[in-house]
């Protein structure tokens, strides 16, 4: 089935892409990170960022050795090029941490420094792809609304699909001027999944009078829990896996799509503003 493009990317800066989900367990940072892959996989520049305060594990899902995170460029004891990893196929890793808490906390200079820096980064890349936490708290809200676009990933569970929602109308509630998608996880079939995107979709509509996009489908695979267990993306330990078939089709709608809001400031600076 045809899904319409996701986004294109601008070389006036990245296309910030917010993952997200209302509940945790549902393959978040496991998307996330396979998706970077696949976009990477393809010649777009991609920064991956794990914004899961302090509960981040980005690191663990790209077998990444992480020593420093965002929150030492805050503090003032390395720079932003000191703490990013290059993954697999080049992807650019910020790794998590709590430190980025402390955004509420910098004084005018500590903010401008770590603006400065990340605005760099920003504007070096094709795609910037943020981890979000799960849930509606305000950390989470923030990168959102910061994102061009956000990726709501939720499973067939009643409660996932229960917390994806909320996450929509939170977005909603808040002016959400970018585009929200749907990805349904851990699906038995293809249609199942179509059907639970469809329901969100259209209690979206109904009640929030807000559009809801289709992001696309990606059912149980064992590939994905036997590359878990190695530390490997699956879309690399498994090329040939229906997972790895299926995300590589969302990458490449991203990749060729067209982006339905841009904005002239970069993605970092907006996510400043948020705390403030």
């Amino acid at each position: 089935m045809y899904h319409p493009a996701l986004s294109e990317p601008s070389p006036h800066g990245a296309m910030a892409l917010a993952i997200t989900s209302g509940k945790g367990g549902v393959g978040k940072t496991n998307i996330a990170a396979n998706l970077a892959i696949c976009l990477a996989s393809l010649h777009r520049r991609v920064v991956l960022m794990d914004a899961d305060l302090g509960l981040g594990n980005l690191d663990v899902a790209l077998n990444i050795q992480s020593r420093y995170n965002l929150s030492h460029v805050i503090s003032g004891r390395r720079e932003l090029d000191q703490i990013i990893h290059i993954g697999p196929l080049g992807v650019e890793v910020i790794c998590g941490g709590s430190g980025i808490e402390m955004l509420a906390n910098l004084n005018t200079f500590q903010r401008q420094r770590l603006l400065d820096g990340l605005d760099k980064l920003h504007h070096r890349a094709d795609f910037l792809i943020i981890d979000t936490g799960a849930g509606i708290q305000s950390n989470v809200v923030g990168f959102c609304l910061a994102s061009e676009q956000t990726i709501v990933v939720t499973t067939p569970e009643p409660t996932a699909m229960t917390d994806a929602y909320a996450m929509i109308k939170v977005l909603a509630a808040n002016g959400y001027a970018g585009r929200v998608n749907v990805l349904v996880n851990m699906t038995r079939t293809v249609s199942e999944g179509r059907m639970i995107y469809r329901q969100i979709a259209d209690v979206a509509s109904r009640f929030l009078d807000f559009p809801v996009y289709d992001a696309g489908v990606l059912c149980k695979d064992d590939s994905v829990l036997n590359a878990v267990r190695k530390r490997m993306p699956a879309v690399l330990a498994y090329p040939n896996s229906p997972f790895a078939a299926s995300l590589n089709d969302i990458g490449t709608r991203l990749a060729h799509g067209i982006c339905p809001s841009r904005r002239n400031y970069g993605f970092f600076r907006k996510v400043v503003n948020w705390f403030f």
